[in-house]
């Protein structure tokens, strides 16, 4: 049998240090990194004598692809599986050696700079981080196409748009405030009041808020129709089934915003990539901030999921409906400037982001971006605006699926997949139509 090169570029090249890749909830034990097979690994086959891609100049380039992975996973046989998928994902993606060079030394530049962010970000990424697009993302990038919203849309749907005369700023055009003029004094949230709050933001007297935590749900009751909170079935009206020891407000601030921006020209033309998103915040003294992003690709692959330290003392992390505790965020030095960075180097603005009422999200973000496909818009309440289906009930409804079951909390990596998965199903049902 003829010799063939090894896959994995020789130790001495290879920089053995790793970066330790987050593990949320699992945290691995601190073992050994194995850097070796213990078989063989599989190479790549020859396609054919006549091959449009040369076989050495396949293999350089995987390689090199396992040479970027190694520095942000701790396996080397996941390295190298990453490897071959990439580098399958550019061959397919090529019609002759110029072009696959082309695609090929994008794709390397991209797995760089990815390695240079998780060393600099401290494990931002996790180990399925940027798995590879699917063959058909180009073909669902141009289904999405139509579901995008409008200008109008989005600033009915309240989305942050640039400030005219402020850089870096956000304005919301529905004003959600009224009736509070006085820059000290805040609304409750949850139960209504108004409390006074120092210049720095904190509450001047410390006042226990008594609310209910559910919605308020009609129901038809003889003579008429009754309705009671879901939370714990009080008439509305009732006093707060729960009590916490502060009032909270979910203002936004909009300052500190980045927009994402147009790819840069170059050979390669391929897809600007589809994600769906999801957010959770906490309650600060200055409202509503970021503590937890994960963005999830057409393959239900989650590719950057990080817990987020927000910038300011944190009153409530609302852990019944985020899922997220103190002890979650305590440790993490992760900032929203950070996670900014990061995002707008996979992300331009073309990429097409899905999300459920995706507004607050990028809100939290502070990330300024307009193409945007909402799944809340997408399948519509039929009362219209402002009334909207929740997630739950569009994946009970479509998907067949419940979610939101944890008494934990919402997961980001479930409802972002959800969204995906809703969007997946809208492109197949209408490409039925229009057969």
């Amino acid at each position: 049998s003829s010799q063939v090169t090894s896959v994995l570029t020789p130790m001495s090249q290879v920089n053995t240090s790793t970066v330790a890749v987050k593990q949320i909830y699992h945290p691995p034990a601190v073992t050994s990194v194995q850097r070796y097979r213990t078989t063989a690994p599989v190479l790549i086959p020859c396609e054919a004598p006549k091959d449009k891609v040369p076989h050495d100049l396949r293999q350089r380039y995987v390689n090199m692809f396992t040479e970027e992975f190694l520095k942000t996973t701790t396996n080397v046989n996941d390295a190298f599986e990453k490897a071959l998928a990439e580098e399958r994902t550019v061959y397919n993606r090529s019609v002759n050696k110029l072009k696959y060079q082309s695609v090929a030394v994008n794709a390397l530049k991209r797995l760089k700079n990815q390695s240079a962010v998780a060393a600099k970000g401290g494990n931002l990424w996790k180990t399925q981080t940027f798995l590879n697009k699917m063959s058909d993302d180009m073909a669902l990038y141009d289904s999405l196409k139509d579901y995008i919203l409008t200008e109008e849309r989005l600033i009915e749907s309240n989305y942050p748009v640039q400030h005219p005369e402020k850089p870096g700023c956000a304005i919301l055009f529905a004003d959600n405030k009224k009736g509070n003029t006085d820059s000290l004094k805040r609304i409750c949230c949850r139960c209504g009041a108004t409390f006074s709050v120092s210049q720095t933001g904190k509450h001047i007297r410390k006042e226990e808020c008594n609310y209910h935590y559910g919605k308020g749900v009609k129901n038809k009751v003889p003579g008429g129709v009754e309705t009671r909170y879901s939370c714990c079935e009080g008439v509305m009206g009732a006093p707060g089934c729960q009590v916490f020891k502060l009032h909270v407000h979910d203002s936004l601030s909009l300052d500190g915003f980045v927009s994402t921006l147009p790819r840069h020209p170059g050979p390669d033309t391929g897809c600007p990539g589809v994600y769906s998103l999801d957010c959770e915040m906490c309650y600060t003294i200055h409202g509503l901030e970021l503590s937890r992003v994960t963005l999830v690709n057409s393959g239900l692959q989650v590719v950057y999921d990080t817990f987020v330290r927000p910038d300011n003392e944190v009153i409530d992390y609302n852990t019944r409906f985020s899922g997220i505790s103190e002890e979650d965020v305590k440790g993490n030095h992760t900032s929203l400037r950070e996670v900014q960075e990061t995002l707008l180097s996979f992300i331009s603005a073309d990429t097409i982001l899905i999300g459920h009422s995706l507004e607050t999200d990028l809100c939290a973000l502070k990330l300024l971006h307009g193409t945007v496909v909402d799944t809340s818009v997408v399948f519509p309440h039929r009362l219209g605006l402002p009334h909207k289906l929740t997630l739950n009930n569009l994946t009970a409804e479509y998907l067949r699926r419940i979610i939101q079951e944890s008494v934990c909390g919402h997961d980001t990596a479930e409802d972002a997949a959800a969204c995906m998965e809703l969007m997946l199903w809208k492109v197949k049902e209408d490409g039925k139509l229009k057969k």
